[in-house]
C-alpha cells in the first residue's frame, strides 16, 4: 500500500476543528475557534452581492485584481506609512495560503527558520514540508517576554527567515519597537528574512500600536508581510489574504502560489477592495469594540475562579485555571468544560511543539456579548459546583 507524506500523515486533526466538532456535540458556547459573531460590517456584504451580480465570474489574474492590489497598497501607506506600489502586492485564498506560499517559495531543505511559540499550528507542518528546520524560541508568560539573548542565540549561518506573529495568535502579545529594533538587528547582522504574520494588524488595545517590522529602517527588502481581510472585517469564511513584498521576494512566493490555489474569487476581491477603500470607519471602531468584549470575558473568568493573562491584540485572552484545583492538564480541562459546563475553549499547549505549559486555556472573546455572558455564567455555575 502507497504511504502517504510523513509530514502531514503524523499531524492529527487541527485542534479547532476537534473542539468545534466536540462544541456542536454537547452544545456549548463556542469561544474556541477564532470566528467572530455579531462584527461583520453590512456595507461590505452588500458591495459582495452587488459584485456577485456584476461579475466577473471567471479566474482573475493570479497576482488578483488591479482594484484589489491598489486597495492594499493604499491601505499600507494610509496606516503604516509603508511605500508600497500595487505590484508589489499578492492577493491570496486566505492568509494561510498566503504563509504557504512564502515558506514554500522562500525555504530551500536545510534551512533554518526560526519561529516563537506559542505559535500558529500551520507553520511548522509547511516548514517541515518545504525542508525547513524548525528553531523554536518560547515566549515567556505570563506577559509572553522575549528571551533576547535565547533569540540572539538561535541565529546562525544556516538561519534563513524567522517567522513573525504579531499581535500573536494566542497569547495576545503585541511586539513593541524595542524589541522589534533587536530582532531587526539580528536579521541584518545574518543577512535573514522575515515572514510577517501581521492578520491582527487593526486589533491592538490599550495603547499598544501595532507596528509593521517592514516600517523600521533596513527592513523593506528582508519582509514578506501576510495581511486578511478577514480579519480586518471579521468575514474569516471570506478567505482573502495577501502577502506584501518587493518584487524579488514576492517572485519566489509568487511562483508557489501559482501552484497552491492560483488565484481568489473576484466578487470577494471587488468588495473587498471597496472594503479598504471606504470603510476606514469600521477598521478604526473595531478595537474599542473588542477592547469591551476583552474586559467582559476577562471579569467573567475572574468570577468563574480563573486567572486571566494580560492580552494586547488579537481575539484570543488566554487563562490560568490553576486557581481552580483542576486536577488534569489543559486539554482534559478544555474537554471538560466542553463536555460538562457547556463552554469550548482551546487547550494553549496545542501551539508548542512538546513540552509546553499545560495550565492554560485560550478564549475568544470575538463574540456577542450575550454569548460571552451565557459562557461565563454557565462555567461559573460549573465549577460553584465544588
Amino acid at each position: 500500500m502507497a504511504r502517504a507524506n510523513s509530514v502531514f500523515a503524523a499531524c492529527g486533526t487541527t485542534i479547532f476543528e476537534t473542539m468545534s466538532r466536540l462544541a456542536q456535540a454537547h452544545g456549548a458556547v463556542n469561544l474556541g475557534q477564532g470566528f467572530p459573531e455579531g462584527l461583520e460590517p453590512p456595507a461590505l456584504i452588500s458591495a459582495l452581492a452587488d459584485a456577485a451580480l456584476a461579475g466577473p465570474h471567471q479566474y482573475p489574474s493570479m497576482m488578483g485584481t488591479p482594484a484589489l492590489r491598489e486597495a492594499v497598497a493604499a491601505h499600507e501607506c494610509r496606516y503604516w506609512k509603508n511605500a508600497v506600489r500595487p505590484d508589489e502586492v499578492m492577493v491570496t485564498s486566505g492568509a494561510t495560503e498566503a504563509l504557504a506560499a512564502c515558506l514554500f517559495g522562500l525555504i530551500e531543505p536545510g534551512d533554518e527558520v526560526i519561529l516563537f511559540e506559542p505559535l500558529y499550528d500551520s507553520y511548522l507542518p509547511i516548514i517541515r514540508r518545504a525542508g525547513g528546520v524548525p528553531r523554536l524560541v518560547r515566549l515567556l508568560p505570563p506577559d509572553w517576554g522575549i528571551d533576547r539573548e535565547a533569540l540572539a542565540a538561535m541565529f546562525g549561518p544556516k538561519t534563513k527567515l524567522v517567522v513573525l506573529n504579531s499581535p500573536t495568535n494566542p497569547c495576545g502579545k503585541v511586539w513593541n519597537a524595542d524589541d522589534l529594533a533587536f530582532l531587526a538587528g539580528l536579521l541584518e547582522a545574518h543577512d535573514s528574512l522575515a515572514v510577517c504574520d501581521e492578520v491582527y494588524e487593526h486589533l491592538s488595545y490599550d495603547g499598544h500600536a501595532h507596528i509593521p517590522l517592514m516600517s523600521l529602517p533596513g527592513m523593506r527588502a528582508r519582509c514578506a508581510k501576510v495581511g486578511s481581510a478577514g480579519k480586518i472585517f471579521s468575514l474569516t469564511g471570506w478567505k482573502v489574504g495577501w502577502v506584501v513584498a518587493e518584487a524579488p521576494l514576492l517572485a519566489p512566493i509568487a511562483k508557489a502560489h501559482q501552484f497552491l490555489t492560483f488565484t481568489t474569487s473576484p466578487t470577494l476581491q471587488a468588495a473587498v477592495a471597496r472594503g479598504l477603500d471606504d470603510a476606514g470607519d469600521y477598521i478604526d471602531s473595531l478595537p474599542a469594540v473588542l477592547t469591551a468584549r476583552r474586559d467582559r470575558l476577562a471579569a467573567g473568568l475572574k468570577a468563574a475562579g480563573l486567572a486571566p493573562l494580560p492580552c494586547f491584540g488579537s481575539y484570543f485572552l488566554s487563562a490560568d485555571f490553576r486557581p481552580l484545583g483542576f486536577a488534569g492538564d489543559d486539554r482534559d480541562f478544555c474537554r471538560t468544560i466542553t463536555e460538562q459546563a457547556g463552554v469550548a475553549a482551546i487547550p494553549v499547549s496545542a501551539f508548542f511543539d512538546g513540552n509546553g505549559p499545560d495550565h492554560y486555556a485560550r478564549f475568544c472573546f470575538a463574540k456577542t456579548d450575550q454569548a460571552i455572558d451565557e459562557a461565563m455564567s454557565r462555567l461559573k455555575a460549573f465549577f460553584a459546583k465544588g
